[in-house]
C-alpha cells in the first residue's frame, strides 16, 4: 500500500475579502504525480506552498510525513548571487565524482545542453549574479533534480525552456520514483506526466484520474451533469473536448469516465476550424501576396542567424515558428515586421522582403506594452476601438471581448496598477486584436497565461481570418492554432517539418548526436590509410552533379506552383491541391539537400 506523504486537513485561506481555498482536505501519496490547474489568481501556488509548508493555513492544518525529503522549486529562486553555478548544483563533489554520475551528467546535459554548460560564458564556474531570470531558473531546477526527494514540488517548471527542454523534463520526471505536485500551464506537459489532476475553482479543488485530456472528459462530464441551463451547457469545455475527440484520441490513457457522455456534449459543435471558408476571407483580406522573403540574411549584431532565406506566407497560412534559443526566430518576425512597418524602406542585412499593399500587422512581443497605471482595462481597450469585426459577419463590442478574455463586468473597471501580470499580458493581446490586423505574429503568446485564458484565446484564433505566425514553446498551443510548423535548427537554415515537433525533436537528436565526439579509432597500420578510389570519386561528382540538376528543376517546379497558387487563390479546391504539391517538392529538396550535404562532406 502506497505511504501518505502530506495532508491537507479542512484547509482554508483567505486575502482581503477573498477566500483563495475554503474547507479544502486533499492527500498527496508515494507514486503519485499530480497536475494542478485553475485560472491565475485561484490559489494554485498557495495551495503548493501550503503543501510544502511555505506558507500556513488560516484554518485547518498540514501534516508530513515523518522524515520526508521534499524538493520545492518556487517561483523566485533562493540561490546566493556571489556563488557559481558550480557550487549550487554540484556543490563539493570533485570533478571525477559529479562526472562519473549518471543523473548528473544526464541533468546537467538536458537543461544546459552539455556538460560544459554551453551558452554560459564561464560554464560551470560562471558567478550566478549576473545572469538571467531564465538561466537561474535552469540552475535551480537543476539543483532540484540532481537531489534525492520523496516528493517534488514545482510551481511552472516549463517557465524559460524551450521544447527540447520540456521534452527531456516530462522524459527524466516520469523515469523518477519521486512523488509530484506540479503546477504548469503547459497540457502537453500535464498530458505526459501526471496521472491525476486538481482543478482549483473558487475556493473548492477537484480531483480527476488521468493527465490533462481526462480531466477534460471528466470536467466536461461534471458539467453536464451539473448544468442547470443551456447558457451553463455552451461553455468553452466543449470546443476544448471537441479539440481532443476529433485531433488527438491517442493523447488520452484511457476512458476513465463515460465518453458516450462526453461525445453528447460535443454532437453539434462545429469542425474546430472552417479551413476553406478562413482561406477564401483571407484572399479576400489580403489579396495575392503578404510576405515574401528573397535570398534574405538576418543578423542580431555581428551574428548571421539566417542565410539565404527564400520563404512565403500566403493569405491565410497559419505558421507555428520552433526552433532551439537563439536561433533567431525574433529576429526574424522583428525584421519581417520592421519592412511591413516602414512600407518595404528598413530591410536586412542582404536580400530583399516585399509586404503586401493590404497587409494590416499586429506584433505581440515578449515585452508588455507599459500603459498609465490610472487607466481602467475598459478604456484601455476602448482607445483602440469600441466594437471589432471578427469576420464571417461576427462582431464584438469591447466590453464583450473583455468578457470573453476573462475581465468580467467589475474587473473592466480595475486601474491598470492592480493587475497581474498574467492579466497585462491578455490585455495587450486583446488590444492588438482589437485593432483588426489581418496578420498576427505572436511571440510567446502564452507567457503568464492560465489554461482557461489559453482555451478562450485558442477559441478566438479558430476563427480568426488571416495570415499568422505563432513563436512558442507551448507544444498544445502550437499545435491547436497553427497548420504548419517550420524550425529553426541552428544551422542558419528554415526548414518545413510535415510531422510537425516530433520531427523537430527528432532532428536536434540527430544533430545532438552526430556533433558528439567519435570514439577513439585504433590507429591505422602505416600504409593502410583509407582513402577513396578514383572510381568512387567519379561516382560520388557524378551523383552530385545529378542531384544539383535535380534541384535546380525542383526551384523552378516551386516557382510555377507559388504562381498558380496566386493565380487561383480564390479557388481554395485548386489551392489546397496545389499546397499539397508544393509540400511535396519541399520534402524531396531537403531530402536532396541533405544528400549533396553528405556527398560534399565525403569528397
Amino acid at each position: 500500500m502506497a505511504v501518505n506523504l502530506v495532508n491537507v486537513e479542512a484547509v482554508s485561506k483567505v486575502y482581503g475579502t477573498r477566500a483563495l481555498l475554503d474547507g479544502v482536505s486533499l492527500g498527496v501519496s508515494e507514486g503519485d504525480r499530480i497536475g494542478v490547474v485553475g485560472r491565475n489568481g485561484d490559489g494554485k501556488t498557495t495551495l503548493i506552498r501550503m503543501l510544502a509548508k511555505l506558507e500556513d493555513p488560516d484554518t485547518g492544518r498540514v501534516t508530513q510525513n515523518s522524515g520526508l525529503h521534499l524538493g520545492v522549486l518556487t517561483q523566485h529562486d533562493s540561490l546566493d548571487p556571489e556563488a557559481t553555478v558550480r557550487h549550487e548544483v554540484i556543490g563539493d563533489l570533485a570533478d571525477h565524482e559529479w562526472a562519473g554520475n549518471a543523473k548528473i551528467r544526464d541533468v546537467l546535459t538536458g537543461l544546459f545542453g552539455g556538460l560544459d554548460l554551453p551558452g554560459f560564458p564561464q560554464g560551470l564556474d560562471t558567478v550566478i549574479a549576473p545572469l538571467s531570470g531564465g538561466e537561474r531558473r535552469r540552475i535551480a531546477l537543476a539543483k532540484l533534480l540532481i537531489a534525492d526527494q520523496d516528493l517534488i514540488v514545482l510551481d511552472e517548471p516549463t517557465n524559460h525552456l524551450d521544447v527540447e527542454g520540456i521534452a527531456w523534463l516530462a522524459d527524466h520526471l516520469r523515469s523518477r520514483r519521486s512523488a509530484l505536485v506540479c503546477v504548469t500551464h503547459d497540457r502537453w506537459f500535464l498530458d505526459q506526466v501526471c496521472t491525476r489532476m486538481w482543478d482549483v475553482q473558487r475556493g473548492s479543488v477537484y480531483e480527476y484520474e488521468g493527465g490533462y485530456s481526462d480531466y477534460v472528459f471528466a470536467r466536461a462530464e461534471r458539467e453536464r451533469i451539473a448544468a442547470t441551463e443551456e447558457a451553463k451547457r455552451q461553455n468553452l469545455m466543449r470546443k476544448e473536448l471537441a479539440w481532443l475527440r476529433r485531433g488527438a484520441p491517442a493523447r488520452t490513457s484511457k476512458p476513465r469516465y463515460r465518453i458516450e457522455a462526453a461525445n453528447e456534449l460535443i454532437a453539434d459543435v462545429p469542425p474546430p476550424r472552417d479551413t476553406s471558408e478562413l482561406m477564401k476571407f483571407a484572399n479576400a483580406r489580403l489579396g495575392k501576396t503578404v510576405f515574401d522573403a528573397e535570398d534574405v540574411t538576418v543578423q542580431a549584431g555581428p551574428k548571421v542567424l539566417l542565410k539565404h532565406l527564400t520563404w512565403q506566407l500566403g493569405p491565410g497560412d497559419r505558421i507555428g515558428l520552433v526552433g532551439v534559443n537563439g536561433a533567431g526566430k525574433t529576429s526574424l518576425l522583428r525584421a519581417l515586421a520592421e519592412a511591413a512597418r516602414s512600407g518595404g524602406e528598413i530591410q536586412p542585412a542582404a536580400g530583399r522582403i516585399v509586404v503586401g499593399k493590404t497587409v494590416r500587422l499586429a506584433y505581440l512581443s515578449q515585452d508588455v506594452t507599459e500603459l498609465p497605471g490610472s487607466l481602467r482595462v475598459l478604456e484601455a481597450v476602448q482607445q483602440i476601438r469600441d466594437r471589432v469585426d471578427l469576420g464571417k459577419g461576427r462582431e464584438m463590442t469591447a466590453g464583450q471581448l473583455c468578457e470573453q478574455f476573462g475581465f468580467g463586468k467589475e474587473k473592466q473597471w480595475t486601474p491598470l496598477s492592480d493587475l497581474s501580470g498574467g492579466e497585462r499580458r491578455r490585455l495587450q493581446i486583446l488590444r492588438l486584436l482589437m485593432d483588426e490586423p489581418n496578420v498576427l505574429f505572436l511571440d510567446e503568446p502564452t507567457n503568464d497565461l492560465d489554461i482557461e485564458t489559453l482555451t478562450q484565446l485558442e477559441d478566438l484564433l479558430d476563427g480568426w481570418p488571416g495570415s499568422m505566425v505563432v513563436i512558442s514553446h507551448d507544444r498544445f498551443f502550437i499545435e491547436r492554432t497553427t497548420d504548419r510548423t517550420f524550425a529553426l535548427l541552428g544551422d542558419s537554415t528554415l526548414r518545413m517539418l510535415p510531422r510537425g515537433i516530433d520531427e523537430y525533436l527528432e532532428r536536434r537528436r540527430a544533430m545532438i548526436e552526430s556533433a558528439a565526439p567519435a570514439p577513439a579509432r585504433p590507429a591505422e597500420p602505416t600504409g593502410a590509410t583509407k582513402t577513396k578510389s578514383a572510381g568512387e570519386s567519379r561516382a560520388a561528382q557524378k551523383e552530385l552533379s545529378r542531384i544539383e540538376r535535380q534541384l535546380d528543376k525542383i526551384s523552378a517546379k516551386e516557382t510555377g506552383l507559388h504562381d498558380r497558387i496566386a493565380e487561383n487563390a480564390t479557388d481554395f479546391a485548386k489551392v489546397a491541391k496545389l499546397d499539397a504539391e508544393l509540400r511535396g517538392l519541399i520534402t524531396e529538396r531537403e531530402e536532396l539537400e541533405m544528400r549533396w550535404l553528405e556527398l560534399a562532406e565525403d569528397s
